[in-house]
């Protein structure tokens, strides 16, 4: 069967990842055609200003959690849009709600009516291999979220069969492994995003705040607390960070009504429902096989040599 091109450059590589959806790799990383457009657009356009928070994270290691933890740090006074807004129309992501073809923000919409004025806040999941010469054009300030790669697979894979696509034809658990594994996926490979931003928070703390959503679950107001303080706007008392926490805990955002709607979001054919699905640490010993969690572990202490994911005791 023959690929479509979509539109793009010939010489971008391209392959079939599962189905009939294409893949293109992008600066070494793989796109699905709306989110390569989007990408490029964003390139091409975005200029952030010095003030901008950005929340860059592969897809599903926090991403949703962590805009309504940053958006409720830098908005304390208007922490009560959470109930009536999704994280992502509050945060929206660069490359699919503010660039491309299902665009519903544009970067002079910002900051919106209930944003700080003093602080936009975007998301990515753009690696550091991509976005970093955007990045490093301000002053901008970066966090990143990291999540075990068990988990995110996990989480990844049912995000997958939820999706309109996904209805006629499920994505087999095994394959998602597979693909996981030789870094074929969207914003994929896994590990070299990871270790892109990791580099340079290491190098660079003022401008990058790397953070993994086991720490953040595993102690939550002390890591908020660090993030306050990294985004410049520290907490007076104990009682705002207990609000935010508390304010923004999974379960807290599942039970609102705007976050319970099995609508179809306007960015990504996904109901907004399916952004809070368990986040538990350690959910994937419910799915996966030792042989597949072996293989995972095997290339992650490879890959990431010192990085370590804790989890949940059994």
């Amino acid at each position: 069967m023959e690929i479509q091109n979509q539109g793009f450059d010939s010489s971008i590589p391209q392959a079939k990842w599962r189905g009939d959806v294409i893949l293109y790799q992008f600066h070494g990383f793989w796109f699905t055609p709306l989110f390569l457009q989007g990408s490029q657009e964003l390139l091409n356009q975005f200029k952030p200003l010095s003030g901008d928070v950005i929340l860059a994270s592969f897809p599903k290691t926090g991403t949703t959690w962590l805009k309504s933890l940053l958006y409720s740090i830098i908005n304390r006074s208007s922490i009560d849009q959470l109930a009536r807004n999704h994280p992502h129309q509050l945060v929206p992501q660069l490359e699919l709600q503010v660039y491309g073809p299902h665009a519903i923000s544009a970067p002079p919409d910002f900051p919106s009516p209930c944003t700080s004025p003093s602080n936009r806040i975007f998301g990515t999941h753009l690696s550091y291999q991509i976005f970093g010469k955007i990045a490093n054009s301000s002053d901008c300030r970066v966090v990143y979220v990291a999540r075990d790669p068990k988990d995110t697979i996990v989480s990844f894979w049912h995000m997958v069969n939820t999706m309109e696509m996904a209805k006629r034809a499920p994505w087999p658990l095994e394959d998602a492994v597979d693909k996981f594994c030789e870094g074929f996926l969207p914003f994929g490979p896994y590990y070299e995003h990871v270790l892109g931003y990791q580099k340079e928070s290491i190098e660079r703390p003022k401008k990058f705040f790397f953070i993994t959503y086991e720490e953040l679950q595993s102690d939550t107001e002390t890591h908020v607390k660090k993030l306050a303080e990294f985004l410049g706007c520290p907490f007076d008392n104990e009682e705002q960070v207990e609000e935010v926490v508390r304010s923004c805990s999974i379960e807290t955002l599942r039970n609102h009504e705007v976050n319970k709607s099995s609508d179809v979001s306007k960015f990504i054919p996904l109901p907004l429902n399916s952004f809070f699905r368990k986040g538990h640490v350690g959910d994937h010993k419910n799915y996966l096989t030792k042989d597949m969690i072996g293989r995972i572990d095997g290339i992650t202490s490879e890959k990431f040599r010192g990085l370590i994911f804790k989890h949940e005791a059994d």
